[in-house]
């Protein structure tokens, strides 16, 4: 029982930690433009702030979150929701422009 509550604890202060540092995924989606990444876009922005690859990063034309290892979990989760979309954006972009 004891795990339980600990486990709960730290999903909810992630939850926090996200929403307040802004969640990677929704921020490269939402300021997604013409061939700018998408698929997987907030765990690759992660990885590249956590790396600190600038090159990489000014791909997304946004900026990482302030804590990008707490957010990495978050974003590979809505990534991961979103894939199906993402996916079938991108091929339509590739096929059709």
């Amino acid at each position: 029982m004891n795990n339980y509550k600990n486990i709960i604890c730290i999903l909810i202060l992630q939850g926090l930690i996200i929403t307040t540092s802004g969640c990677a995924t929704y921020k490269t989606l939402d300021n997604a433009t013409f061939n700018s990444p998408k698929v997987f876009s907030g765990t690759r922005l992660d990885l590249h702030a956590i790396n600190k690859n600038n090159v990489a990063l000014k791909k997304f034309k946004v900026n990482p979150p302030k804590y990008p290892l707490l957010d990495l979990p978050g974003s590979f989760v809505l990534d991961v929701v979103a894939a199906p979309a993402t996916l079938g954006l991108t091929a339509y972009e590739a096929l059709f422009y």
